[in-house]
């Protein structure tokens, strides 16, 4: 597995036209706190339960239709989700494997808030809400 910051991880995006960027947050974090233009969504856990989806890495096989040569990128809120995303994408097979540090919003700050300390956003990458 790799590691690459957030701006490190857009300019590989840039660079590797093939490869593909997946939000591994919950639909709740993806839709309404925003995440990186184009990046597909496939939730490693989702509310109420919060179970981690055994389905996950079968999920991305399929969106990259098999390929698992194909450089995939994970993104979570703090860089901490994809981790465990990434190691599951690693003991399925997928051959290039990259987390993304600090993730969407980054750590926490002193006053227990996100997006003061680093995250995708923090950095001016491009991003939407839907």
């Amino acid at each position: 597995m790799q590691h690459l910051d957030p701006r490190a991880a857009h300019a590989f995006l840039q660079a590797h036209p093939q490869a593909v960027l997946v939000d591994c947050r919950t639909e709740i974090e993806h839709m309404y706190v925003g995440h990186p233009v184009g990046a597909e969504h496939v939730a490693w856990q989702e509310a109420p339960d919060w179970e981690i989806d055994p389905e996950f890495a079968a999920k991305v096989k399929r969106l990259l239709r098999g390929d698992l040569q194909r450089p995939v990128l994970v993104i979570c809120r703090s860089g901490q989700r994809s981790l465990y995303a990434c190691d599951a994408l690693e003991a399925a097979g997928f051959a290039q494997v990259i987390n993304v540090m600090e993730g969407f919003e980054g750590a926490l700050d002193d006053d227990f808030h996100r997006g003061t300390l680093g995250g995708w956003r923090f950095y001016g990458l491009p991003w939407q809400q839907s």
